[in-house]
């Protein structure tokens, strides 16, 4: 479902609306670096590096932490930078944000939540999501993959393990139904 959710929001952005790629690049962030909903605001063009395909972020506590991000939000975030952003940046004053509203300041929390609502709410048959389902995605996906608890909590910036291992729940239901239709003795 998640696949189906960005690759729509994708094909939106391909007719180069900056305010449909911004969207596009957004929701690849928020799912591929796990970012909290304030990470994502408070991004910096300098934040970002794009040949590494990282990010540096400032979540919980002013902890900072870098966290790596796929080829697809690559590919959205380039095409929002060179397209997208400077149609915005010009509405505006001036800003070092990487997202940016209509008018060209820093985008705010209830504006992302709003992108994500209008965008994955309706593919999931949601009546409201919020930004956060997208961080929870892909801690879960993260951990149904094989990924190690403490590499998750490394990459969501969290204190404490215990934080992370919520996320446990849903891969522990996995591997109930995945014992279930595979150990012979089920």
């Amino acid at each position: 479902a998640m696949a189906a959710v960005l690759d729509a929001a994708r094909a939106a952005a391909a007719e180069g609306d900056p305010l449909a790629l911004r969207d596009a690049a957004m929701l690849e962030m928020l799912y591929a670096a796990a970012l909290r909903v304030s990470e994502l605001c408070g991004l910096d063009i300098d934040h970002v590096d794009r040949r590494r395909q990282t990010v540096r972020v400032t979540g919980k506590g002013d902890k900072e932490r870098v966290t790596p991000f796929g080829t697809p939000a690559h590919e959205a975030l380039d095409a929002y930078l060179v397209r997208g952003r400077p149609v915005l940046v010009a509405r505006g004053a001036g800003t070092s944000a990487v997202f940016l509203g209509a008018k060209g300041g820093r985008i705010g929390p209830r504006a992302v939540y709003d992108v994500v609502n209008r965008l994955v709410g309706p593919e999931l048959g949601a009546v409201a999501i919020g930004p956060h389902s997208l961080r929870h995605s892909a801690a879960t996906h993260l951990l149904d993959g094989g990924a190690d608890l403490r590499t998750v909590q490394e990459m969501l910036g969290h204190a404490s393990l215990g934080t992370t291992q919520i996320y446990t729940h849903v891969s522990a239901e996995k591997l109930a139904a995945t014992y279930r239709l595979a150990h012979p003795r089920a």
